[in-house]
């Protein structure tokens, strides 16, 4: 014993630090340690991403709650509606649109295009898609996106033969995409005999007196083109608007050789009285919104809407709101329509024809029809589109089976997601509620590690105590 206190006490000799004995072996033990949690992290980075969320961070998320996060996540940066503008690039629609949203949350994506420049796939089960084909600011620009609405302000049909765009319009119509006009009114208006029927219909219900409209005749081709109509007449070619297409003609031989040139082109056409007008009536509804406007040629050319002229908007008669209110109701109703009419140097008006959305603005106050049209396709939208708040809460539901079964089966210390309590009910709404969840389980060392331990105190003692 005297030698194990000179031993002890000698200050040459190895000092053991306090608590020496109880830290044998613990570098160890913390190397093991490390392993073991990153290999748990590793774990749950896998399991996090099977899943298709983000990695989690030190802490361990509830795997259901993770996995509705990402989809509240993806679901953000989506929060747009597409508004497809079918018009040229000389109006700016966009501006019309910017800062409006949906139900408060969908932000609005203006596209605007002609209808040369898109063609379109409709599928019952994914909808329409759009593949947009154009050059602006001199590049060529090339692009897919998919319609949630459209507004159209471009005929249905070009000038030209080829240009026809009745196949698109039955692709909107088959992928039921929502537009203002309706796809039945846009099909309808691409052959201006067709409307002149119904505008037949409507002086027949209410009387010349009231829809005064003016006789015209319907010749499908060139060879019925043979009876002598009372000269001057108007020759209107084919399915031509905004002017074209026109021919006064005021002779029976001039007749006979538009009537050849008919022959050529193929078209069906239509002629009606020549009225020597003092100016052209134009009355138009948008929404809710009435105006009529005198139009009065400047130039001396008898299509009053061609060359130079002066427009002034007039008072809403009586007569002209039966007029576009009855006109607004065709085809199952119009939400921009107009119709235009002759006051003739005899006091007298005759209506001549009606145009749907694709009408031209006329007047001084023609932004503000922007703006009339801009808060019509926001209401029409806003009625079309569902709200995301039923849709989260179908997407909830749908999934927390699911995510049951999952947690259930990558994690077995972890409590169910989603099972309520007989004191709690399910919540199924768009942020789903945070579920508790057991600690995980601190890391244990094998016996493999036990039996190291005791081998490295073994070692030290025989070091210390090598003497004896």
């Amino acid at each position: 014993m005297n030698f194990l206190r000179r031993r002890f006490s000698d200050t040459s000799a190895t000092i053991i630090p306090n608590g020496y004995f109880q830290n044998l072996g613990s570098e160890d033990n913390r190397d093991k340690e490390q392993q073991l949690r990153e290999k748990e992290k590793e774990q749950r980075d896998r399991e996090q991403k099977a899943m298709g969320g983000q990695p989690p961070g030190p802490m361990r998320q509830d795997i259901g709650v993770g996995f509705l996060s990402s989809l509240t996540g993806r679901t953000n940066k989506g929060k747009e509606k597409v508004l497809l503008v079918i018009d040229d690039q000389h109006t700016s629609w966009a501006k019309y649109f910017r800062g409006k949203k949906i139900h408060g949350e969908f932000d609005i994506r203006v596209e605007q295009c002609e209808f040369a420049e898109i063609n379109l796939a409709s599928c019952t089960e994914t909808g329409t898609t759009i593949d947009f084909k154009g050059v602006r600011q001199g590049q060529k620009v090339v692009r897919s996106f998919k319609p949630d609405f459209v507004l159209i302000r471009q005929h249905g049909r070009g000038m030209e033969v080829q240009e026809e765009w009745r196949n698109l319009i039955i692709g909107f119509q088959f992928g039921n995409v929502g537009s203002v006009n309706s796809w039945e009114g846009i099909y309808n208006f691409m052959d201006k005999p067709w409307v002149f029927a119904q505008l037949i219909k409507l002086r027949d219900r209410h009387g010349t007196d009231k829809f005064p409209l003016i006789d015209q005749a319907f010749y499908p081709n060139h060879k019925e083109m043979l009876s002598q109509p009372k000269f001057p007449v108007v020759v209107k070619i084919g399915h031509a608007h905004n002017g074209m297409g026109k021919v006064r003609v005021e002779g029976h031989s001039d007749f006979q050789d538009i009537a050849s040139v008919v022959a050529i082109t193929n078209c069906y056409a239509t002629t009606e009285s020549f009225i020597d007008s003092k100016y052209d009536i134009r009355v138009q509804k948008i929404g809710s919104n009435y105006k009529a406007f005198m139009r009065t040629s400047i130039s001396g050319n008898w299509k009053a809407n061609t060359g130079s002229s002066a427009v002034e908007q007039i008072a809403m008669t009586e007569q002209f709101k039966l007029w576009v209110d009855e006109c607004s109701e065709l085809f199952g109703g119009l939400d921009i329509v107009s119709v235009e009419a002759i006051h003739g140097k005899d006091s007298k008006n005759y209506i001549i024809e009606v145009n749907d959305s694709s009408m031209q603005l006329i007047g001084e106050n023609q932004e503000e029809d922007r703006k009339h049209i801009a808060e019509l396709v926001l209401q029409k939208m806003n009625a079309c589109v569902m709200q995301t708040g039923s849709a989260t809460m179908l997407t909830s539901a749908s999934s927390l089976p699911n995510l049951q079964r999952t947690s259930q089966s990558n994690s077995p210390n972890t409590s169910k997601v989603g099972t309520p309590t007989s004191n709690q009910k399910p919540a199924l709404s768009g942020t789903p509620t945070k579920t508790q969840t057991n600690p995980p389980p601190l890391p244990t060392l094998d016996l493999h590690d036990e039996e190291d331990t005791l081998t490295n105190l073994k070692k030290t003692f025989a070091t210390i105590f090598g003497d004896i």
